[in-house]
């Protein structure tokens, strides 16, 4: 039987003192693409950072493909998770090619530099994200919008078999939200990858996630598939106001009451 890419069993996430989720059970198999959604400061960002082995969960265990990210290595976990954080650092001047590239880190030896092959590949992640006429751009001199995209293209430079993004829509415009997930749900299907997206917009989540997550911030949530999940009631009461559930055709979708 095959592991899944990701389990967590009991799995406590806790922070000063406070304790965001209590006893998360999840499983999250190649192909499958799961949304967080919750208010600041309920705990999403810190328990993708501990999905993504960063900080020790407070309690529970953490499985990524059936071996502890400790059993893995540093070097190992990176071939296998990748993480697109809310922001990026940019501490040293660097083209935007050269960017994508350090996605291929993990996969070099200690003293070895990208080749032909790497550089290959970055190529046709910054294609994917509609950059490849800036690859030599300095990255300071991009727009916010232009700067999340190349960090996307330098998670699929890395080509992981998960992907934990934190609020990858972030600076996009409506277009570019969309082409995203588009990417997201081609990727799942045509490479196996898993997709764990923290994200704001629900009705998004309902159309682009096959499962969703929702975080209370009090240890509380709710995990299952997105059509069972995302409901008027859970949501009005993840985001403390009133939302009313709309249907077009075969579509359904959520505004505020």
């Amino acid at each position: 039987m095959t592991s899944p890419l990701l389990a967590a069993r009991a799995l406590d996430v806790d922070i000063a003192g406070n304790t965001l989720v209590r006893g998360l059970d999840l499983s999250l198999s190649g192909g499958e693409t799961l949304a967080i959604l919750g208010r600041n400061g309920s705990g999403k960002t810190t328990l993708l950072h501990t999905l993504a082995g960063l900080r020790p969960p407070a309690g529970g265990t953490l499985e990524l493909c059936g071996k502890s990210y400790l059993a893995h290595g540093l070097r190992e976990a990176a071939r296998l998770r990748g993480l697109l954080a809310q922001t990026q650092s940019d501490a040293f001047p660097a083209s935007v090619l050269e960017t994508a590239l350090i996605g291929r880190h993990p996969h070099l030896g200690r003293w070895a530099w990208e080749g032909a092959a790497d550089e290959r590949i970055a190529r046709d992640a910054l294609r994917a994200v509609a950059l490849q006429e800036l690859e030599m751009r300095e990255v300071h001199t991009l727009s916010g919008g232009e700067r999340q995209r190349l960090g996307i293209a330098t998670l699929l430079t890395q080509q992981p078999l998960l992907y934990l993004l934190d609020e990858p829509l972030a600076h996009l415009d409506l277009a570019h939200q969309i082409a995203m997930l588009d990417l997201t749900r081609r990727y799942a299907g045509e490479c196996g990858a898993a997709f764990v997206i923290v994200m704001h917009d629900m009705n998004l989540a309902l159309r682009y996630c096959r499962r969703a997550l929702l975080l209370f911030g009090d240890g509380r949530w709710t995990e299952g598939a997105s059509e069972d999940v995302l409901t008027a009631e859970n949501l009005s009461e993840l985001y403390g106001h009133r939302l009313r559930e709309l249907c077009d055709g075969d579509s359904r979708y959520f505004i505020a009451a």
